[in-house]
């Protein structure tokens, strides 16, 4: 197998797969983007359409020999293709941490951790989302260095198996060190917000960027409820969330980050702890992806999900892995939904199910789309 390396003309993923995507000249990521080109940007419409993909960066990554049991979808050509992605992706979460919500502390040993990662490849993951520092309520910070080594380890052992491998973290210092080591996506749950060298770190490096909703550390409150100081929206939650990450993107772009290589995240849970908090900006999807770029959702086992499901007749006697079985299958018809309303990509700790999920919710949207030409 060889490993990814910056190129001038190979693939992201299995150049054999790889999806026919037209190169578009290159745009330079160290300059700024002045306000007039961004506001033309946004003019274009939703990225994915064909004016959006024109005169964007397209470094584009060396050709790996991906085993065969691993996801053979379609792959792709660069970076812009998989902004543009016309289907919905899974992204696989692979937490290497002692104390998220979740899975803290399964996959801290680097060979288990390495073997998750290339088990939900096989299971049809396109991205693997390696994060080291859990973002949990009340989770405590872990130093810089411990979490560039973890996350250092899982990207040089999963580069050499095809992985297109996403970076969740809110310091620079670690997004560097990870894109300089061939990642391609940073995923920052804090939208650049937490570390003010975010940005340059984007801006700076050929990859897309996910900025997330975000108001702040989940932690804090005098109540019982950690994210309760955050969780109030004036204007009800999916106008305040919109009218927000606008103002995340603006800064974002203000700073030379190119609006073509941003995903945008509502940050499901995050200072969004019921039901009522989540469930508008799922329904409001489209007006979502009205700001102009791809958008990605973060349901997976979340505490909202959980919430929803106390009233089942078999709850209260279920033991904590049926209880997660019951978490992992309405992870997934959020999935389907999610697809069948075009979203970018859905992040998901169960692969396998939301592959089938997403699946299902493809062709409804196309049955949708045939039926109403």
């Amino acid at each position: 197998m060889t490993t990814i390396a910056t190129t001038e003309n190979p693939t992201i993923g299995n150049a054999q797969n790889a999806a026919a995507v037209t190169a578009q000249p290159v745009q330079s990521a160290h300059s700024a983007q002045s306000a007039q080109s961004v506001e033309s940007a946004r003019s274009a419409g939703p990225a994915g359409s064909a004016s959006s993909a024109q005169s964007v960066g397209t470094t584009q990554f060396a050709e790996t020999a991906m085993p065969t049991q691993f996801n053979e979808q379609a792959r792709f050509a660069n970076l812009q293709a998989l902004h543009d992605a016309d289907r919905t992706l899974v992204m696989g979460v692979l937490n290497i941490t002692a104390d998220s919500f979740s899975d803290g502390g399964l996959w801290l040993d680097p060979q288990k951790a390495a073997k998750h990662g290339a088990d939900m490849m096989a299971d049809g993951a396109d991205i693997i989302d390696i994060g080291a520092e859990s973002t949990r309520p009340g989770a405590q910070r872990i130093d810089a260095e411990t979490e560039k080594q973890r996350v250092l380890g899982a990207v040089k052992a999963l580069l050499p198996q095809g992985a297109v491998l996403s970076i969740d973290t809110t310091r620079a210092s670690v997004a560097q060190a990870a894109l300089e080591a061939g990642a391609q996506i940073i995923n920052d749950v804090s939208g650049g917000q937490l570390d003010p060298d975010m940005a340059r770190v984007v801006r700076d490096h050929d990859c897309l960027y996910i900025m997330q909703h975000w108001r702040g550390w989940l932690a804090g409150s005098h109540s019982g409820t950690p994210d309760q100081d955050t969780s109030y929206y004036e204007h009800g939650v999916l106008a305040d969330v919109t009218a927000e990450m606008r103002r995340q993107l603006d800064a974002l772009t203000s700073q030379g980050v190119d609006i073509r290589r941003i995903i945008t995240d509502p940050g499901l849970g995050f200072s969004k702890p019921t039901p009522d908090h989540n469930m508008p900006l799922l329904a409001g999807l489209d007006q979502i992806k009205a700001l102009g770029c791809p958008v990605l959702i973060g349901q997976s086992r979340k505490r909202f999900i959980n919430g929803m499901l106390q009233e089942l007749p078999w709850r209260e006697a279920a033991n904590d892995a049926l209880h997660q079985a019951d978490l992992d299958n309405a992870t997934a018809a959020i999935s389907a939904l999610c697809a069948e309303h075009g979203a970018w990509a859905v992040r998901v700790h169960d692969v396998r199910r939301s592959v089938a999920a997403v699946r299902m919710g493809a062709v409804w949207r196309q049955a949708t789309q045939e039926l109403a030409r």
